[in-house]
């Protein structure tokens, strides 16, 4: 499921430390919890609707691995990965003693004192990753498990007009579309995609140390790429016959009616595209795009899912085993296959089952220009005024610089 808008919550206040853009994250050894003594264990977990199936097989796997040990009461319940920290926030004590959730909720929890750190994450550190044990860290210390590294956009291409190597090149599959009266998308009301255009150019953006407000270089007017080039490059995609910007939902009609030959978007969308494509389905990392005469390739957000074992759980010790069973590898793997969704596990996402599939190894190719999204909620708003006055040809009369400044102004807005 896709996510742009983060939830920022009263417990963000809290944080002194928070990770901000992309880091990098340290490790120390330390012996893994030991579960508790034998007895009843009464655990609920919380994941997706969609979770039913699947969980149930993870849930019977685990009672069978540690028979004997204890008599397991375990119960599932559905409840979304975007509204998992609202709702745990409500009652922390009664909430569930594992959940899974959106990376971005991450902060949030550790300072509301839900998660606590994980004892054994030199190992979860080896096996899953970076990217995704970055996106479960605060600094050095882990707090949740990794569980899937999709949530994450890439490019979609129609093979029957466009080529691999057509592909790479943003400026060719817009030629390509415009020739044909057929467009290459791109949604431009969201901030969340508008990122891949200034990610890559050495324009900053990521949040504070307050855990709120941001900082934003997008409208600098000195180095390599000034921000005005970024704004000059989009005027001139805004301006091209071949290009589109709508919703998710106008994505998948001008794919099922023709009218789309290719567009970014992420692994929600894939069954119906390669529906309506057939053999001409085709997916791959983002292309380059020109910008201040060079080519530039185009960043993105990645998003993980993961998942937390509640402080308050009365069966923390048996609960982290459960997290960790859930997140192995093998049952990464198992998710794959029932519900799609790309592992985070290192060997799980090097299968050639994952490898086969065009759209998670589009995403996993996209990885290596992706950041995580540490953006304060100050960030959508400014970035949507900016795109909608560059695609209605700057009805203000405004100039570029200006139209920059004004957005930079809102997305720092304390």
């Amino acid at each position: 499921m896709k996510r742009k808008k983060s939830l920022w919550l009263p417990a963000l206040c809290l944080l002194a430390v928070l990770m901000s853009g992309c880091q990098s994250d340290g490790s120390d050894s330390s012996e893994p919890a030991q579960p508790s003594d034998s007895g009843t264990v009464n655990l609920t977990v919380w994941s997706a609707e969609e979770d039913q199936e699947l969980l149930s097989q993870i849930i019977d796997g685990f009672k069978e691995q540690y028979h004997g040990e204890a008599d397991f009461q375990i119960t599932w319940q559905p409840q979304g990965e975007s509204q998992c920290t609202n709702v745990l926030m409500g009652d922390l004590e009664n909430g569930a003693d594992v959940f899974a959730f959106a990376d971005d909720q991450l902060n949030t929890l550790v300072a509301a004192g839900a998660l606590e750190p994980i004892e054994n994450k030199e190992l979860l550190q080896s096996s899953n990753l970076p990217e995704a044990v970055s996106a479960a860290s605060v600094n050095d210390d882990l707090y949740a498990y990794p569980l899937t590294a999709d949530n994450g956009y890439f490019l979609y291409y129609n093979k029957q007009y466009i080529s691999e190597e057509d592909a790479k090149s943003w400026d060719r599959m817009l030629e390509i579309a415009a020739g044909q009266n057929k467009k290459v998308f791109m949604d431009w009301s969201s901030g969340w995609y508008v990122y891949s255009l200034f990610g890559n150019t050495g324009l900053t953006l990521g949040l504070n140390d307050d855990g709120i407000s941001n900082f934003c270089t997008w409208n600098d007017t000195e180095g390599d790429i000034r921000g005005i080039d970024v704004a000059n490059a989009m005027v001139n995609m805004a301006k091209n016959p071949g290009f589109l910007s709508t919703d998710d939902g106008g994505f998948l009609e001008g794919i099922q009616d023709g009218s789309i030959i290719a567009g970014v978007s992420g692994v929600w969308n894939a069954v119906a595209i390669e529906e309506a494509w057939g053999d001409g389905y085709g997916a791959s990392k983002l292309p380059v795009y020109t910008c201040a005469g060079r080519q530039v390739q185009m960043a993105s957000f990645s998003g993980y899912k993961l998942i937390g074992v509640n402080a308050y759980s009365k069966e923390r010790e048996w609960a982290a085993k459960l997290a960790e069973w859930i997140t192995n590898e093998e049952n990464q793997k198992l998710r794959f296959r029932l519900r799609g969704q790309g592992p985070s596990n290192i060997n799980a996402a090097a299968s050639g089952e994952v490898r086969n599939s065009p759209a998670i190894a589009a995403l996993l190719d996209q990885s290596e220009y992706s950041c995580l999204q540490r953006i304060g909620g100050n960030f959508w708003d400014p970035v949507t005024a900016f795109t909608t006055e560059i695609l209605a040809g700057n009805p203000s009369g405004k100039s570029l610089q200006e139209l920059l400044d004004d957005m930079v102004t809102g997305i720092t807005a304390p």
